[in-house]
């Protein structure tokens, strides 16, 4: 059976409290052994990880592997192997694919792709029939058939009356809800943040109020539902404060945050700049400070990168016909400590936390083991090197698709060794 050691790393795994200088075993798909200066000699594989964090296998609760329907953009294949080179080891996908994942034969279909795919794919099912937010979908068979989460991300559930039977519907599976939190009638022809930018250019603004609503709605709604309920890529500082009172009061309310909306405002979207064009859209200092606020003191738990991949002639589009979105998965880490550990917001022991362990428990993926570094666990290691320096090029992604505004952006801290289920997926310089 071929074995792998990882030496002198520092490992961190938030979920057990470790933090030490240890030796990490693999044999097979399974962590072996943790601990001082273990033996050499059986190993096939030796990482040599002095200066670098050993930590559980990231994981990305968001990403858009665009299978089926539209592989043009990405594939699961290409997008698994570009989250492995972010250091993701396990990724769940959204279901605003073509047909929509709304049916248990979809949900077996993205398993079945899955199989030769670079990292774990977990789909998220459509908790309406094709996303249209009019009928709900089978949600207990999604649920039976591996669905790990239910969203109609891409488009907001649109009515309470749905929202609510949506909410109902999920608790009885024990999964999480994923609001995409965006008002369609406050925001029809919108293409950026409503600014002064937008002001400027012409352009339809989007107004914070617009995720702010649904928010207030939704909680509201789920107070005598008690379902679980979960913020996507939240954009606005008036959101953070709607869910922080939210879990202060106790409701089951979680949010996530994505790499852009901690380090661009909307002044990358200047000279019509369709790279930075993301739903929802990048907003202004004091929304980019509040979310990082709302990381550091627990408001927000889980970190996501909405990694939604487009190709160039799409983005070649003029501003207001282009699609929203931006590739995130192979550069989220360095960004990510950026704007949370190298600005002092949090330390890498929680930002490894809240890319583990966090988005395990969103998706019930900690009852499998993932997110964790335990002895007979899953063998899904991240070897991160905190400290090398390197410039982004968007020349240089391995997914499909390079839409990505931090191109040229020189960036610290790099995944350099990605194992999922004991087999090695990505190594650099290690």
């Amino acid at each position: 059976m071929a074995s792998l050691l990882i030496t002198g790393g520092r490992v961190l795994d938030p979920s057990s409290g470790r933090d030490e200088h240890a030796d990490v075993a693999i044999s097979g798909d399974q962590i072996a052994a943790i601990a001082k200066n273990l033996p050499r000699s059986p190993a096939d594989t030796v990482i040599d990880a002095a200066g670098c964090l050993v930590t559980p296998g990231l994981i990305d609760p968001h990403v858009h592997l665009r299978e089926p329907g539209h592989e043009h953009k990405e594939t699961i294949a290409t997008g698994s192997r570009a989250a492995s080179v972010g250091g993701f080891t396990a990724v769940c996908c959204m279901p605003n694919t073509s047909p929509a994942l709304d049916s248990p034969e979809l949900v077996r279909f993205v398993y079945d792709r899955a199989r030769t795919a670079s990292c774990r794919v977990y789909p998220v099912a459509a908790a309406t029939k094709g996303r249209k937010g009019e009928e709900l979908t089978e949600i207990l068979l999604l649920s039976e058939a591996g669905a790990v989460a239910f969203s109609d991300d891409g488009d907001c559930v649109p009515t309470a009356g749905m929202m609510s039977r949506v909410l109902s519907g999920v608790k009885q599976t024990g999964r999480v809800f994923m609001q995409h939190c965006q008002d369609p009638t406050m925001t029809r022809g919108s293409s950026m943040h409503a600014g002064a930018i937008s002001q400027r250019l012409g352009l339809v603004g989007w107004a914070r109020a617009a995720e702010e609503v649904i928010i207030e709605r939704d909680i509201r709604l789920n107070r005598t539902i008690g379902g679980r309920y979960h913020v996507q890529h939240i954009s606005s500082g008036e959101s953070v404060d709607i869910v922080r009172r939210a879990r202060a009061a106790g409701q089951p309310v979680t949010a996530e945050a994505s790499p852009h909306h901690l380090l661009l405002t909307h002044e990358a979207c200047d000279h019509y700049n369709t790279l930075a064009k993301v739903n929802p859209p990048l907003r202004e200092k004091s929304d980019m400070d509040a979310i990082v606020k709302g990381v550091s003191d627990g408001t927000i738990t889980v970190l996501a990168t909405d990694h939604a991949p487009h190709s160039a002639d799409e983005k070649a589009l003029p501003f207001e016909e282009a699609p929203m979105g931006l590739v995130g998965v192979e550069l989220a880490l360095p960004l990510y400590a950026e704007a949370l550990v190298h600005s002092g917001a949090i330390s890498w022991s929680r930002l490894i936390e809240l890319l583990t362990i966090e988005p395990a428990r969103l998706c019930n993926l900690d009852r499998a083991g993932l997110g964790s570094l335990r002895v007979g666990g899953p063998a899904d290691v991240t070897v991160i090197n905190p400290d090398l320096t390197w410039t982004v090029s968007n020349a240089a992604l391995v997914g499909k698709s390079k839409n990505s505004p931090f191109d040229g952006r020189a960036v610290r801290g790099r995944a350099v060794a990605t194992i999922c289920n004991g087999a090695m997926t990505h190594r650099v310089g290690v």
